[in-house]
Parts: structure tokens; C-alpha cells; sequence
């Protein structure tokens, strides 16, 4: 299998959400690749720019990030030229990497405003290597800049920063330096969400559980659904007693506390998300905590909202 490292860069409207096309607020304006073989041996390079059709004047940001300007862009192709291209680029088997979360999400919403298909029929499995860095380097929490992952592995420093080629040749070299147990740690891109229960995430990572849900009406819905709210042990798959009532400091975010016999205390948190549909979906993660922690996070929970 190939991994196939993009990134992209893209434009939008100098008026903030007043001048904002609806349902693509972002414009991607260049594509850059590069192939990695199983052994992370660069294989191949993609770069294009594409045609606007949407916004017509850079955002002075973007302009002054990337060093783009509006007469070079209308040299480069049309949108759908340049992702059918790109994805027959891409081959039969790889799998995507991106640095940090957007890029797959903006890509595909660019797609369905040109009418394309999605590129899969569920949550997409990609790895982020933002957070793949984190993992092997850091405390896993902390999300860096490229550009300090390169002067923290003290990677040279060969083309500029910021274009779309330039930054996945980057993101490519760092994925080299990574460690082989950290790929376990893959991400999901949730742009099509799960529409049954059969089609729902359930996976186990090294130190704790991911529950994606299928999409609902409304949050009160999600809410109200066992499944979604339940804490489970994932090393036994019971479903265990809550020591304390859901609870929600900014109204986005829950937060449990469950107890397996077996097992120990888990804390469980549940995030509720808006879909492409207008609906809502949640996800759930779940990792093991010490009493002690335990004991603190129910402390501190009694003093908020209970749900």
C-alpha cells in the first residue's frame, strides 16, 4: 500500500461570512502531493494549481502566506480537472496523510459544490500526522506547526514553506522519522458520517476507545440515544455504572465518569458535531483513569451543569 501525503492551500472572501459562497467558505486554489512507498521512499509528486471560480481576490492572509497572486492562479486548471487527475494520480491502494484534520473535509466540500461524489460512502480512515508526531514525540495532546516538527527532528530545511507542494514534501519527511508503532493511531474524516447503527465506529486504539455515531435529527436526539451515551468498558465490552451524571461545561461537550469492577474507572467524553446534512452526530472516546483522577474530575463536574 501507498501513502499518498497532500496538502492544500486555499482562498476565501476578504468580508468574512457576508461574502462567504454557501457551503464553501474555503476555495482550494492548489493541490500538492507526494507518493511514499511502504519503506517512506518518495515514489512520486503532484503539484497544480487550480482556476478560481469562486473568489476572484486573494485574502490578503492568504496572499501574504503563500506569495500567490490572482494572475498566476487563472494559468491553472478548473477544479474537477484537477482532482480527477490528482486522484488518478493517487493510484488504486494507499492511504491519505495529512497534517492536521482539515484538508480531506475541505477537499471533499469543494467536491460536492462541483457536484462530485464523496470519496468514500462513510467516515474516510486517513492518518493525521499532526497528531502521529505528538504521539511519538510529545505529550499527544500538543499539536505543532510543520515547521517546528522539522526543526525539532532537525530535518533540512530545503524549499520554502507554506505551498501546498512544499508543505506534504514536509509533512513526508517527518512521517519518515516516526516510529512504526505510532501508525496504529489513525484518524477518521467524518464529512460523511455514518447513517445507521451497522455503520457506526467502534475502534480500539492503544490506550483508548473512539465511538463515531450515525447522524440524528437534532441533539436532543443524540442525547437521548443509549448507545451514544452509555460508558462502556472496552477491554470487556460491558456496559458499566456511571459514579456521576453527564456534565457539560460549554454546552458542546460531556463529560462521565463509569466504574468497571475489572477494569478500574473510566472516563468517557462526548462530543456532539454538526453534519454536512444539517443533522448532528456524536463522538464518543473512553480511556482508562486512575481513582485518583477519578475522584478529582467528580469534584470538579459537581460544580457544573448536570445533564
Amino acid at each position: 500500500m501507498d501513502y499518498v501525503v497532500f496538502d492544500l492551500e486555499w482562498n476565501q472572501g476578504n468580508t468574512g461570512k457576508e461574502g462567504e459562497a454557501k457551503g464553501i467558505p474555503f476555495e482550494i486554489i492548489e493541490i500538492g502531493a507526494v507518493k511514499l512507498n511502504a519503506d517512506f521512499e518518495m515514489t512520486g509528486q503532484f503539484n497544480r494549481l487550480v482556476k478560481p471560480q469562486i473568489y476572484h481576490e486573494l485574502n490578503y492572509v492568504t496572499r501574504d502566506l503563500i506569495h500567490l497572486n490572482m494572475e498566476e492562479l487563472e494559468n491553472g486548471q478548473y477544479f474537477p480537472e484537477v482532482v480527477k487527475e490528482f486522484l488518478e494520480w493517487c493510484g488504486e491502494e494507499y492511504m491519505f496523510c495529512t497534517w492536521g484534520p482539515m484538508d480531506l473535509s475541505e477537499l471533499q466540500k469543494n467536491m460536492k459544490f462541483y457536484g462530485m461524489e464523496p470519496l468514500e460512502n462513510g467516515p474516510m480512515k486517513y492518518y493525521d500526522v499532526q497528531k502521529l508526531f505528538s504521539i511519538g514525540f510529545e505529550d499527544r495532546k500538543s499539536r505543532r506547526t510543520l515547521e517546528y516538527a522539522i526543526d525539532f527532528l532537525e530535518l533540512e530545511k530545503d524549499i520554502p514553506f507554506h505551498r501546498a507542494f512544499s508543505d506534504a514534501y514536509y509533512t513526508a519527511k517527518v512521517m519518515a522519522e516516526l516510529d512504526a508503532s505510532v501508525f496504529g493511531n489513525y484518524s477518521f474524516d467524518v464529512f460523511v458520517t455514518p447513517k445507521s447503527r451497522k455503520e457506526e465506529i467502534k475502534v480500539i486504539f492503544d490506550n483508548y476507545a473512539k465511538y463515531i455515531s450515525r447522524e440524528f435529527e437534532s441533539k436532543s436526539d443524540a442525547l437521548a440515544d443509549r448507545e451514544a451515551m452509555s460508558i462502556r468498558c472496552y477491554l470487556c465490552r460491558r456496559n458499566i455504572k456511571r459514579k456521576m451524571k453527564w456534565t457539560t461545561p460549554n454546552g458542546k461537550h460531556y463529560y462521565g465518569v463509569g466504574y468497571c469492577a475489572e477494569h478500574g474507572y473510566v472516563k468517557a467524553k462526548v462530543r456532539v458535531r454538526k453534519s454536512e446534512n444539517d443533522k448532528v452526530y456524536i463522538v464518543k472516546t473512553t480511556k482508562f483513569i486512575s481513582e485518583e483522577d477519578a475522584e478529582l474530575i467528580m469534584e470538579k463536574r459537581m460544580k457544573q451543569k448536570h445533564v
